[in-house]
Formats: structure tokens, C-alpha cells, sequence
């Protein structure tokens, strides 16, 4: 029975935080979901060039030296 007493004490104590809490405005929830698409976006777009440029220096030291 002493994991019930536990267990509600814990309950509480996340509700008592929860309420605590100090929750984003709708705006800022977009504009930050905004910001990481966008940073998500760039860094692919990044990761593509050195990519494909690491790929094509790769093929071209086989293709020459051997």
C-alpha cells in the first residue's frame, strides 16, 4: 500500500509543477517551429554540397590514380 501513498504524492507534486509552468504563446511556439524547419533545411542543403563535392573529389582520385 506504501507505493499508492508514493505514487499520489508524486502525482500531486508534477500537478503543483505543471501549474507552475510558464507555457509559450501560440506565436512562439510557431515562430520557433519556424526557425528550426528552417535551420533543418539549410543544414540538408549543407550536408548535400559537401556530399556530393566530397563524392566527386572521391570518384576523380580513382578514376586518375587508378
Amino acid at each position: 500500500m506504501n507505493w499508492w501513498v508514493r505514487l499520489r504524492t508524486f502525482l500531486l507534486e508534477v500537478r503543483g509543477e505543471l501549474k507552475r509552468t510558464s507555457w509559450p504563446s501560440g506565436r512562439e511556439v510557431r515562430g520557433t517551429t519556424t526557425v528550426v524547419i528552417v535551420t533543418v533545411f539549410i543544414f540538408a542543403l549543407f550536408l548535400w554540397v559537401v556530399d556530393t563535392v566530397l563524392f566527386h573529389m572521391v570518384s576523380w582520385v580513382f578514376t586518375h590514380a587508378g
